[in-house]
């Protein structure tokens, strides 16, 4: 009796085990998912390449944002004799520099930083006072992390491809001048308002011909009125 009930026992014991190994077999056979990696994660890698080979200058002007700081070419020479730092990386929105902040703000322990979202964040179905929010927060965190960084806020500009934000446009750089003005290390830059002619026209000189991006004469346009804040912030002729 006794030896029954042990052979029963043991062919138990291997069936489970059989069942495991066949288990494992089949997930093993299964495809593997690759975690889907955050909007942008390629090009804060190559950021953080360049940094390894050659880490930016110390107290430089921070330039962060879209599309419109990444396509600025000339922005080194356009700042001169200010060190800058471009930090731009297209389509992106105030959200993922923050996401970002840790890799390719704070490292570098910038002098002042100026800082341009925007209109990616409206056409994406942001409302104004949510940009602001985040706008809010970006600037939190800096006085946490960097106290008494200021940050040149640079207004949400205009362009033809997306006339139908016009309005939300409008609000959300009233807002980021209310968030400025109450805050005294905070600045606000109006480079949108330039960008229209004497009769209130956005001017059609100033774009590519995707009608979103500026061309070199906007970036003029631009270097004169950024410059010039920064210029007379930091007491230089």
């Amino acid at each position: 009796m006794v030896k029954k009930i042990s052979g029963e026992c043991h062919k138990m014991t291997r069936k489970p085990a059989l069942f495991f190994i066949l288990l494992g077999g089949l997930l093993a056979c299964q495809p593997q998912t690759q975690p889907v990696p955050y909007p942008f994660e390629e090009d804060i890698q190559i950021f953080e390449q360049a940094d390894r080979k050659s880490f930016p200058p110390s107290a430089a002007i921070l330039f962060v944002g879209s599309s419109s700081i990444r396509m600025w070419q000339t922005l080194e020479e356009d700042m001169a004799p200010l060190p800058v730092i471009n930090r731009g990386f297209g389509g992106s929105q105030a959200h993922h520099v923050l996401h970002f902040m840790k890799r390719i703000v704070i490292p570098y322990q910038p002098r002042a930083i100026v800082f341009y979202e925007g209109d990616n964040d409206i056409a994406a179905g942001k409302s104004p006072q949510q940009f602001i929010d985040e706008c809010r927060i970006f600037a939190d965190r800096i006085q946490r992390q960097l106290p008494g960084t200021p940050i040149f806020f640079l207004s949400v500009k205009p362009s033809f491809l997306r006339l139908q934000f016009e309005g939300q446009r409008r609000e959300a750089n009233k807002l980021l001048q209310e968030l400025c003005a109450g805050d005294k290390r905070l600045h606000y830059i109006d480079i949108s308002m330039p960008m229209f002619d004497e009769s209130g026209h956005l001017r059609d000189d100033i774009f590519l011909d995707d009608q979103l991006h500026l061309n070199s004469k906007g970036y003029e346009l631009w270097t004169d009125i950024v410059s010039k804040e920064l210029f007379s912030f930091f007491n230089l002729p």
